[in-house]
């Protein structure tokens, strides 16, 4: 294993880890596990109150990833602007596909999800489990647009909602 590989992510860096968004590396620890000494990345995901602790090795295998470019962000938002994509397949179907989406730790695909569950206040009511996908979709990228923009989710949470009340316009 080479080196250079390793130090892809660095203490303090914000990474995004597929299944919890955003987090910040706090260390990198070694723990023996069984006789064997192990590297860790130790994520702290601070919304979420939990502290992850991820092989350094496979770090890059799980997806864990460097937060998403500005460029991306942007390409985001224009995903969210985009005309909601409603497939006609069972509602099961749908909700494993963004469930899907939302764990790859894709923005452009947890945008995608946005767009499709939001609804404007006068459009049909969202069942409980919409919802559950929306809010976890909406919170993974305004999470990440803040985490890329510097840290400040309530201005992130307004441009994503501007984006979204303006694409019903």
């Amino acid at each position: 294993m080479t080196k250079s590989k390793k130090s892809e992510f660095r203490p303090n860096d914000y990474v995004v880890y597929p299944a919890h968004g955003v987090g910040q590396i706090l260390s990198i620890e070694e723990q023996d596990i069984a006789g064997i000494s192990l590297e860790l990345f130790v994520i702290s995901f601070e919304k979420d109150k939990m502290t992850l602790r991820v092989p350094t090795h496979k770090a890059t295998e799980i997806g864990m990833r460097s937060l998403s470019s500005p460029d991306v962000v942007s390409q985001a938002m224009k995903t969210l602007k985009g005309k909601a994509k409603v497939k006609r397949a069972m509602w099961s179907r749908r909700a494993q596909e963004y469930e899907q989406k939302i764990n790859s730790g894709d923005l452009i695909a947890i945008a995608e999800v946005v767009r499709d569950l939001h609804r404007a206040d006068d459009q049909r009511e969202q069942s409980y489990s919409e919802r559950q996908l929306y809010e976890a979709a909406l919170e993974r990228l305004t999470r990440e647009v803040a985490a890329v923009s510097g840290g400040d989710e309530l201005a992130a949470a307004k441009q994503v909602g501007e984006v979204l009340v303006g694409r019903a316009a």
